[in-house]
């Protein structure tokens, strides 16, 4: 049997999709299993023996209608039994509607359902700790359990030997102290509406140091380094001397092998807090206050695993409000997400 699974998307919906790789291979452990993503996500699914074959869609698909058509007719020609759309766009659609695949499955929308075989709809609550998003990739694969065995919803990251040893390696070449408590601290988001205010993280990141003297890595692009910059100098110089801002990863797999000999990674969250977690690194997490914390508060319990949104505090900003609204009033909304609600429980988490 061969089952094509697609997610065309950002990092972090790439790496929570992989539990469909993953538990298709605990239903079907002889079917082949290929992985249909965008180029730059390959890194979090690399060495994931869940998967047979990584399929990339090219940036040259979309500049070009040849490039896209022979595409498509290779996914036709590839004779896949099983298609599992977890994009559910136009890209991912075209991909459906020109495999020869007997069962097609995705999310369910009146007008993309013709497409399928069978349609899913996404719960609006979670049932588990796990969150909305990782339960409505999982909700896809209902159909192909018909015995009910239990699936695992925990995305996975899989590090080589190899690659474990060279973070450690980075690390005692930069001199970085062991003996002290090792932070990835997630300094920017995506963008600036993903970003928590650089003078309120400062003080978070001062707090960090007064409370645990330990070190702190920024993850940063090196296109970012200005903005690192700016936050660094908005630092205590107590705070600047623990902060090692040249510590910059190579690439996502270099990252991937530096965090997983960090402690723990504060900051905004993002696709390094889901690559963290896949790691079963320690997570605390400031949230955007447009993006809806039960969808991707993956795993807190408190305790290994904490986050904090605006909303926590002050609900009253928000009333019947739609994320697009909140997505435009983000700028606003952050301002009154100061650091004095978040270092209490910051508090409890190093502790």
């Amino acid at each position: 049997m061969k089952v094509l699974v697609i997610q065309q998307k950002m990092i972090g919906d790439v790496l929570a999709s992989t539990i469909i790789c993953n538990n298709l291979k605990l239903l079907y452990p002889d079917a082949q299993v290929d992985y249909l993503i965008y180029p730059f996500t390959k890194p979090v699914v690399e060495n994931n023996p869940n998967i047979d074959n990584i399929i990339l869609f090219k940036d040259e698909y979309r500049k070009s209608k040849k490039a896209l058509l022979g595409f498509l007719l290779s996914i036709r020609r590839a004779k896949y039994d099983i298609v599992i759309d977890a994009y559910g766009k136009l890209e991912s659609n075209l991909v459906v509607g020109i495999s020869k695949a007997k069962t097609k499955i995705g999310v369910d929308k009146s007008y993309t359902r013709f497409l399928y075989t069978e349609t899913v709809c996404d719960g609006v609550k979670a049932v588990t700790n796990a969150g909305i998003a990782l339960e409505n990739r999982l909700n896809l694969l209902h159909s192909l359990n018909p015995k009910n065995i239990s699936l695992d919803i925990k995305p996975r990251i899989f590090l080589t030997d190899q690659e474990i040893e060279n973070g450690k390696h980075i690390l005692e070449q930069n001199n970085i102290d062991f003996s002290k408590k090792l932070f990835m601290i997630g300094a920017l988001g995506s963008g600036t509406i993903k970003t928590y205010p650089f003078p309120f993280m400062a003080k978070v990141l001062d707090f960090i140091v007064e409370k645990t003297g330990a070190t702190l890595l920024f993850n940063y692009m090196p296109s970012q380094r200005k903005e690192a910059q700016e936050l660094f100098d908005l630092c205590e110089p107590k705070t600047q001397g623990n902060i090692r801002i040249d510590v910059i990863p190579g690439s996502i797999r270099e990252f991937l092998s530096i965090t997983h000999h960090c402690d723990a990674l504060i900051g905004n969250e993002g696709g390094a807090v889901n690559m963290a977690k896949a790691m079963n690194i320690p997570t605390f997490t400031i949230f955007s206050p447009w993006i809806r914390k039960e969808a991707w508060n993956a795993f807190e319990d408190g305790k290994t695993n904490v986050s904090v949104h605006v909303r926590d505090f002050k609900p009253e900003l928000y009333g019947a409000k739609s994320e697009k609204e909140m997505k435009k009033q983000s700028l606003e909304l952050y301002q009154h997400f100061t650091p004095n609600f978040i270092l209490p429980i910051l508090t409890a988490y190093l502790n």
